[in-house]
């Protein structure tokens, strides 16, 4: 076992953390973590911005706001939250925390969407984005490889191409070093962020800390991704190199053609991601929050008074909006008057039930570029991107390629049946999502999280909440503006 330099610290837990609805004038202090680094790199997230150094470790939200309740209170408003998935449930928890009356309105029900389905991996280091420099090269290829994770539906390149070129525009050093580093500032202390989200909770059950292993068929195989390892070294997560017959002693799930393991600490993942997401909806309900079972077909900001949203059960008339319904978001944001580049990035998962011979914590496995996560249900393998929209069914290539890497992986996996799923990332051209106000309408965004919805959506949902009860953020927002298109 070889440590390849010094590992990320875990920042000491708050101690001051009250209960689902108490002290709303005092936010528990859950810091921007500041992770550590090795000697000699220099991070391009520690920078000045507009509101002060962005990752040095200081309170989500600024004293100002902390120290007014009484005006607060006062100023408590009715918003109306669309969207029951991770990010749209956890707004509207720190909302009620933060005194303000919220109605979730969703056609589907709390956890039915692309919460449903993801990996449940709470991936603090996620923050290299798939537009690496070299993948203009690399996509035409991987297109035609029959063992490529990457999947087109080609009737639909026509509709995509416009998209695509703009998010091809990114695979570059300097964008990927800049999306690298604004992406850490709402990945990288998901740990913390969702245990305060259930601090009091019945949702906090299925939350487990855990190591995040990426597993390699060869050292040389592991060396190629020396870029976006240098990106996580730079942000504070060093994994520990585990190689030859070490791999299987650390865990023998793993065949004998993975030979290389590089194991990041401090992670963690959601032991069955919709009911994880179902639960907190009902924690909301007992805060007093309400839920309606409704489409929304419109929202109406014209008068710069207050949104009026329109729904298949019937008006519901607010003060604010939160737009959070991942890749549904664009239809929407069209009627607020902004064309917003977003495509869905179509993820696919299995699920064997009843296994035996499964990895013991999450595992992305290289080869396949899915992630093998140890759920309640059975091991769920998620992941794969293809690109064909938001209408079409699923495609059989993908499943019949995450079956075969599943057996090469982990050979002496058994399991009594197995569950297919697929699903919709919300993916922006510049891989960061939507989050502030949509100009001075009272309607505010907070989608377009591609890969990393579970891990950011607590401290998306809490930022926008805070930005609506009046309790700013320590952390300049200016790259996901929705007005940066």
């Amino acid at each position: 076992m070889k440590d390849l330099g010094l590992r990320a610290m875990r920042k000491p837990q708050c101690q001051s953390d009250p209960g689902p609805c108490q002290n709303v004038a005092h936010d528990p202090a859950l810091h921007v973590k500041k992770l550590s680094r090795p000697r000699g790199i220099s991070s391009v997230r520690a920078r000045a911005s507009a509101s002060g150094t962005r990752g040095a470790s200081m309170p989500l939200y600024s004293r100002v706001a902390q120290s007014d309740a009484n005006r607060m209170s006062r100023m408590s408003k009715h918003v109306i939250v669309i969207g029951a998935g991770i990010v749209g449930v956890s707004a509207a928890i720190w909302l009620r925390r933060f005194g303000q009356e919220v109605t979730i309105v969703d056609r589907d029900g709390p956890g039915q969407g692309t919460s449903f389905g993801n990996a449940g991996l709470l991936a603090a280091c996620a923050m290299v984005p798939v537009t690496t420099p070299g993948l203009i090269t690399k996509a035409p290829k991987m297109l035609f490889d029959p063992d490529s994770p990457l999947f087109l539906r080609w009737s639909y390149l026509p509709r995509l191409a416009p998209w695509l070129l703009r998010y091809l525009a990114h695979a570059n050093d300097r964008d990927t070093r800049r999306i690298a580093s604004d992406l850490t500032d709402i990945t990288a202390d998901t740990v913390d962020q969702h245990y305060a989200l259930t601090e009091g909770l019945t949702a906090r059950d299925y939350l487990r800390k855990s190591d995040y292993v990426f597993a390699y068929d060869t050292r040389a195989e592991f060396n190629k991704d020396q870029y976006s390892w240098e990106l996580r070294r730079e942000h504070g997560f060093v994994p520990t190199l585990i190689e030859g017959g070490a791999v299987q002693e650390f865990d023998p799930s793993f065949g004998p053609s993975i030979t290389c393991l590089a194991v990041v600490k401090d992670h963690g993942f959601v032991t069955d991601p919709g009911s994880y997401v179902a639960a907190l909806a009902r924690d909301f309900e007992q805060m007093g929050g309400r839920i309606v079972k409704a489409a929304v077909t419109d929202i109406d900001a014209s008068d710069r008074t207050a949104p009026k949203v329109t729904t298949s059960a019937g008006p519901i008339d607010g003060d604010n909006v939160i737009l959070a319904s991942g890749a549904w978001s664009k239809a929407l944001m069209q009627k607020l008057g902004l064309n917003i580049p977003l495509e869905s990035e179509r993820g696919y998962h299995i699920v064997m039930t009843d296994p035996s011979g499964g990895p013991k914590a999450p595992s992305m496995i290289s080869s396949g570029k899915f992630v093998a996560t140890p759920m309640q249900m059975g091991l769920r393998c998620a992941g794969i991107v293809e690109l064909g929209g938001l209408d079409a069914g699923p495609s059989d290539a993908p499943f019949a390629l995450l079956r075969r890497k599943i057996a090469q992986a982990f050979p002496n996996l058994s399991f009594s049946r197995e569950e297919t799923w697929m699903g919709h990332r919300p993916a922006t051209t510049d891989s960061l999502p939507l989050i502030g106000e949509v100009r001075n309408t009272g309607v505010f965004t907070a989608f377009g999280h591609q890969h990393v919805g579970l891990t950011a959506g607590p401290k998306t949902g809490r930022l926008v909440a805070g930005l609506i009860a009046d309790r700013p953020p320590n952390l300049d927002l200016t790259p996901f503006s929705p007005h940066r298109f």
